[in-house]
C-alpha cells in the first residue's frame, strides 16, 4: 500500500509565497511510485487540500484527514514547509504530536526556540557559539539612537525577530535610519532585533540525520549583488551561490562540525540549514538556524545534495522512512 503523504504548505506570514514554491518543489522531488502525494495548504483557518486548479476539498481538524465522493484518506505523514507561522514555530508541530501524526522537522521545542532568533542565539552563546552583539525590542518597548549606536554599532541590522525570506530588513548605517527601520520590522511582528553588522564571507550549511545515519552537506558561500542578502537576492537571482564555497578544507570542516554540534544541542529533526558569517581570522559566527529551508529547485538545499552527488529523491525517501 502506498502511503499518503501531505506537503503542508501556506502559513500566516509574508512568505507564503515562499512557500508555495518550496511545496512545488517538494513534489517534485518525491517519489512517485512509493508515495501517494497532496499539497495541503493552511491559511489562517482554512485547511485545505489542494486537490487541483479547480478543486480544494476542506480539511477535517480533527485527524487531518479528508473525504471526497464519500471516501475518507488519512495521512501517514506530513512534510511541513511553511516558512513563518505556523509551521516552523512550534505551532503546527504541537498539532501533529496532539493527533499522532509523524512529520518531517523539529519538534516543538527546537522549532519555537529556532523561529525566535534572539532566543536562539542567545541559548547558542551559552555553548561557546559566536553571535553577533544584539538586543530585542518588543512591542510597545522603545530604544534610543544613542542606545543603538552605544550598545549594537553602526552599521547594524534592524529586523523582525521572528520571520524570514528577509522581510521587514534594513541595513542601517546611519542614526536618522534607526527610528524608520525599527517601525519598519514592527510591521512584520511584534519583536524587533536589533544586531550589530559583521563582515566578511556568507555561507550556509545544510545537513539532515536519520537513526542510522549523519549528512552534513557541502557549504555554501553566498554572494549578494545587494547590499545584503535580501528578499531580491534570494529570489530573484541577485546573487551568486557558490558551492562548494571558496574556504579552505580545515574551515569547511570546521562549519560541518559545528552544524553538526548545533543540530544536536537544538534536538533538530529532519532537514536543516545554518547560516554563518566567516569573519577576519576565520571566525565562525552563527547568523541563523532554519529548521524549515526553502525546498524550491534552485534553493541551498537541493544544490548542497546535488554538489554532495546524493539524489533528492532518496533524500527525501531517508527522511520519511526515518519517521515512519
Amino acid at each position: 500500500m502506498k502511503k499518503n503523504i501531505a506537503i503542508v504548505a501556506g502559513g500566516d506570514s509574508s512568505e507564503v509565497v515562499v512557500s508555495l514554491k518550496s511545496a512545488a518543489g517538494l513534489e517534485s522531488f518525491m517519489d512517485k511510485e512509493r508515495y501517494n502525494i497532496f499539497i495541503v495548504t493552511i491559511v489562517g483557518k482554512i485547511w485545505q487540500v489542494e486537490w487541483s486548479e479547480t478543486e480544494k476539498i476542506a480539511v477535517d481538524k480533527n485527524d487531518f484527514s479528508f473525504t471526497r465522493n464519500g471516501e475518507k484518506t488519512v495521512f501517514d505523514f506530513a512534510y511541513i514547509t511553511i516558512h513563518g507561522t505556523p509551521g516552523e514555530n512550534g505551532i503546527l508541530q504541537g498539532y501533529f504530536d496532539l493527533i499522532g501524526l509523524p512529520y518531517s522537522c523539529c519538534g516543538l521545542l527546537a522549532a519555537a526556540l529556532t523561529f525566535n532568533k534572539f532566543t536562539c542565539n542567545t541559548y547558542l552563546k551559552g555553548f561557546g557559539v559566536k553571535v553577533a552583539e544584539s538586543l530585542v525590542l518588543r512591542a510597545g518597548q522603545s530604544v534610543t539612537d544613542g542606545e543603538v549606536v552605544e550598545k549594537i554599532g553602526l552599521p547594524c541590522f534592524v529586523k523582525p525577530n521572528v520571520g524570514g525570506s528577509s522581510f521587514g530588513v534594513t541595513k542601517v548605517k546611519n542614526t536618522e535610519q534607526i527610528q524608520p527601520a525599527i517601525a519598519k520590522a514592527f510591521c512584520e511582528g511584534n519583536e524587533v532585533m536589533i544586531e550589530s553588522f559583521l563582515s566578511g564571507t556568507e555561507i550556509t550549511c545544510g545537513i539532515y540525520k536519520t537513526k542510522t545515519k549523519t549528512q552534513v552537506l557541502p557549504v555554501t558561500e553566498v554572494v549578494s549583488a545587494n547590499e545584503f542578502f535580501d528578499y531580491d537576492a534570494k529570489y530573484k537571482g541577485q546573487v551568486q551561490e557558490i558551492t562548494p564555497a571558496r574556504i579552505s578544507s580545515s574551515l569547511t570542516e570546521r562549519v560541518q562540525k559545528l552544524t553538526s554540534a548545533i543540530y544536536d544541542i537544538l534536538g533538530c529533526k529532519g532537514i536543516v540549514r545554518i547560516d554563518y558569517i566567516i569573519s577576519e581570522g576565520d571566525v565562525i559566527n552563527l547568523l541563523e538556524v532554519n529548521t524549515t529551508p526553502g525546498m524550491t529547485a534552485t534553493s541551498f538545499i537541493p544544490q548542497q545534495v546535488a554538489a554532495a552527488g546524493l539524489n533528492i529523491k532518496d533524500v527525501m525517501t531517508e527522511i520519511i522512512e526515518n519517521e515512519l
